[in-house]
């Protein structure tokens, strides 16, 4: 396997012992309140993770299995997000998560996560094709049923809510509201997904960074100031853990755009 980009700000203040990970696990786990795992394999795999050491969490938890493919999954998954330059591999990355996620939730069909990170995947591959490409494959209505499935297996799942809030916001503003409607997709339920995920995750960079793209995406230019005020707020959070350092470096960008 290529080598991928590594994580590019100083991780030291994201590396955690495994008392230290048990410690902040609640917190580091608001969005996605993933258990904490049993198999130490697996809890090694999510020190990598969270350090930002991206390809070795998703070896580490490739090769622990069961709970570690979760860990794989989010790795792949924020990795070809943030970080990896080729579009071509992103998507390939999607796509390879999507369907390991798939026979994960053959295997564990209660497990949010499995899910979620399936309907992630395919979200950001939809994206990178063309929403309206996506739609026409079919991916809107896998995605926003994984999501759903997500939320009413753990109604707690911050992430889950963000990622329903754009599905709704995205194939609005791609399609408009009257194809929208066919695909399932209402701003009013967009922009209740959003508000629900802050609060359940109120120390959420990516929940606000999300939620002012969806609020211009849906509302336009008169939502711009609240819009700013989210992004300002996202760069003022402290990140916890490399993925949230991350979010909070895109809302600075989003400021300085």
């Amino acid at each position: 396997m290529a080598k991928w980009t590594p994580f590019p700000y100083d991780a030291s203040a994201y590396r955690y012992d495994p008392a230290a990970l048990k410690k902040h696990w609640p917190r580091l786990h608001a969005g996605d309140v993933e258990p904490w795992p049993k198999d130490e394999a697996v809890q090694a795999a999510w020190a990598l993770f969270h350090a930002g050491e991206f390809q070795k969490a998703y070896e580490a938890g490739l090769k622990a299995g069961g709970a570690g493919l979760t860990v794989a999954n989010k790795a792949q998954c924020i990795y070809a997000n943030y970080l990896e330059k080729s579009e071509k591999t992103k998507l390939a990355m999607f796509l390879e998560a999507a369907e390991r996620a798939e026979k994960q939730q053959a295997a564990e069909p209660k497990n949010p996560n499995a899910w979620y990170w399936q309907a992630y995947a395919l979200g950001r591959y939809g994206q990178g094709i063309s929403v309206a490409k996506a739609l026409a494959q079919g991916l809107g209505a896998k995605v926003k049923h994984a999501l759903e499935t997500t939320i009413e297996l753990a109604p707690k799942h911050a992430d889950a809510h963000i990622a329903l809030g754009a599905f709704h916001a995205e194939v609005i503003d791609k399609v408009g509201k009257l194809i929208g409607r066919t695909q399932g997709a209402d701003a009013a339920t967009g922009l209740k997904m959003y508000r629900e995920a802050l609060k359940l995750n109120p120390r959420s960079a990516i929940a606000r960074v999300e939620y002012a793209n969806g609020l211009v995406m849906l509302e336009g230019e008169k939502k711009l100031k609240e819009a700013e005020k989210l992004y300002a707020e996202a760069a003022a959070c402290e990140p916890i853990d490399a993925m949230e350092r991350l979010d909070v470096e895109m809302a600075r960008a989003e400021l300085d755009d």
